[in-house]
């Protein structure tokens, strides 16, 4: 009761030919074809370019703590 079978499928797409005529049915899908086209040559495109440069890290992190500054502070 909640799905639509493959007649009800086969019957929507005669009364959307008939409706939009077989010359504009044709167009809509070479549009979507040419979009689906477009797409994947921006995905293969956007593959070529090299990939950004890698970030080194610091060998040696800073500290969460300035011990010189703490000692600066306790002896005014």
């Amino acid at each position: 009761m909640g799905g639509f079978s493959l007649v009800h499928w086969i019957v929507l797409g005669v009364v959307a030919i008939l409706l939009l005529g077989g010359g504009r049915f044709s167009n809509m899908m070479g549009d979507v074809a040419k979009g689906i086209k477009q797409f994947k040559k921006g995905m293969a495109e956007d593959d070529d370019e090299k990939p950004a440069t890698r970030i080194e890290s610091k060998k040696a992190a800073d500290p969460a703590y300035d011990v010189e500054a703490e000692r600066t502070r306790e002896e005014r």
